[in-house]
C-alpha cells in the first residue's frame, strides 16, 4: 500500500443478513440487503454508490446489483480471485479507487449459499486445470485434503499436536457462543467432542474444518475526509496487501522451497512497510480460518512469532479474551459464518468502534487476513 493510502480512506458502514445452513432467498436478494444495511448503517443514500468491490467467485454482478439497489453512475468496478484470498482485497481495491479520486463511495461485498448449494469441488469440468493434474489424480479433490497433507507436515516438521489445533477451534467456538449472529452460538465445544469427532481428511476433524453457510455481508468506504460525516465512526484503512509468493502452487504449495511459507509471508512483508505500528501492537485479530492449521501458520507469517513457533503460540488461551492475541472474535469462519472471510471484516470495524459481542477493551488496531494458501490479502485497521 503506498505512503499515501494510509489511513485516507475509512470504513463507515458494515451490513449483513442472518446466518443458516439453508436461507430461501437467492445470492443476489441477500447481497442486496446486505449492501442497503451497510449503507444505512452509514447513513448514505444508495444513489451515492459509485464503486463496487467483490470476489470472482461472487455469482451476483454489479450491474445487477447497482440497479437493485438504485445506485448512480459507476465510476469503478473490481472483483478479486482466489476465493477467501481476495475478501481483504476487496476492501483494499475501493480504498486505491477512492483515494486517487476514481470514485467517493465504494461498497464491496460477497454473498453465498454454500450451505444450501453445491461444493466447488464437485464441478469436474474445472477440476484439472494445470496445476491440479498434480493432486487431484491422488486423493487431493477438496481444500480440507490438501491443508491436510500441510498440517501433517507441520506436525512433522514442528512438533504441532491435535491438541494445538483444538485450541484454535476452542478460542473461536467461545467467541461465537457469545454472539447471537453466530450459527454455533450457545453450542459449546469439549476437548472430548474435539477429540473423538469423525476425521474430515486425517488429522482435519470436523471442528477442523469451517461452516457451511448461507449469507451475504457488505462494507461501505469513504475518504477519511468524508468519513467523518458519516452516522459511525470512522475504521480507518491504515494499510493493505495482497500476496502470491514466487512459484506458488495452490494450498499445497510444494513448489516452493518451503510450502510452509505460504502467501501471507508475502503479504504480511508488504503490510507491514508501510504501517506505523508492528504486530505486538496489534490489539486483536481475525486471522481466516477456513481450517484450524491456517491460524499458527498465519501467526508466523504475520510476525506474532517465530519460524514453527505458532502452534506453541495458541497455548495457555492465547488466543482467548485477555489472552496474547484475541482472535476472531465473532467467531470467524469455524464458528459464526463461513462467508469467504468477509465477516472477519465486519467483525474488525465492531472491534474497532467498540460493538463487538466479545469486545477487547480499548481496542485501537486490528489486523484482519484472507485466506492463507491461496493468493491472499490483508488489512490493518484502526480507529
Amino acid at each position: 500500500m503506498a505512503m499515501g493510502l494510509k489511513d485516507a480512506t475509512a470504513i463507515v458502514g458494515i451490513g449483513q443478513t442472518a446466518f443458516a445452513k439453508r436461507l430461501p432467498e437467492s445470492e443476489k436478494s441477500l447481497a442486496c440487503r446486505a449492501i442497503l444495511a451497510a449503507l444505512d448503517d452509514a447513513g448514505i443514500a444508495p444513489s451515492e454508490v459509485d464503486a463496487f468491490a467483490s470476489y470472482t467467485m461472487e455469482e451476483t454482478d454489479e450491474v445487477e446489483v447497482a440497479k437493485a439497489i438504485g445506485a448512480g453512475d459507476v465510476t469503478f468496478f473490481s472483483k478479486v480471485g482466489y476465493g477467501g484470498g481476495g475478501s481483504c482485497a476487496t476492501v483494499a481495491h475501493l480504498a486505491a479507487a477512492i483515494a486517487t479520486g476514481q470514485a467517493g463511495v465504494g461498497v464491496a461485498w460477497r454473498s453465498r449459499k454454500r450451505g444450501s448449494g453445491p461444493r466447488p469441488w464437485t464441478n469436474t469440468r474445472v477440476q484439472l486445470p494445470t496445476p491440479a493434474q498434480w493432486t487431484r489424480p491422488y486423493g487431493l479433490l477438496r481444500p480440507a485434503d490438501e491443508i491436510g497433507l500441510l498440517a501433517r507436515r507441520y506436525m512433522h516438521e514442528y512438533g504441532a499436536t491435535r491438541d494445538h489445533f483444538f485450541n484454535v477451534a476452542l478460542a473461536c467456538r467461545n467467541r461465537a457462543n457469545q454472539n447471537p449472529a453466530a450459527m454455533m452460538y450457545e453450542r459449546p465445544l469439549t476437548r472430548e467432542m474435539y477429540m473423538t469427532a469423525r476425521w474430515i481428511s486425517e488429522p482435519l476433524c470436523l471442528f477442523d474444518n469451517c461452516l457451511e453457510t448461507d449469507g451475504a455481508l457488505a462494507c461501505v468506504v469513504v475518504s477519511a475526509e468524508r468519513a467523518r460525516d458519516c452516522a459511525r465512526p470512522p475504521v480507518y484503512i491504515h494499510s493493505a496487501a495482497q500476496g502470491l509468493p514466487a512459484q506458488h502452487h495452490g494450498m499445497v504449495n510444494y513448489w516452493n522451497d518451503d510450502p510452509l511459507t505460504g502467501p501471507a509471508w508475502t503479504a504480511a512483508r508488504h503490510l507491514w512497510k508501510t504501517a506505523d505500528f508492528g504486530p505486538q501492537d496489534v490489539d486483536v485479530a481475525q486471522i481466516y480460518d477456513a481450517f484450524t492449521p491456517l491460524i499458527p501458520l498465519s501467526l508466523e507469517g504475520y510476525g506474532f512469532c517465530g519460524r514453527g513457533e505458532g502452534a506453541a503460540f495458541t497455548e495457555g488461551g492465547a488466543l482467548e479474551m485477555g489472552g496474547r492475541l484475541p482472535l476472531n472474535t465473532g467467531g470467524g469462519g469455524l464458528s459464526e459464518a463461513y462467508v469467504h472471510g468477509f465477516n472477519l471484516i465486519t467483525e474488525g470495524v465492531r472491534q474497532l468502534r467498540g460493538t463487538s459481542t466479545a469486545q477487547v477493551p480499548d481496542a485501537g488496531t486490528c489486523l484482519v487476513t484472507a485466506g492463507e494458501g491461496v493468493p491472499t490479502s490483508a488489512l490493518l485497521l484502526r480507529s
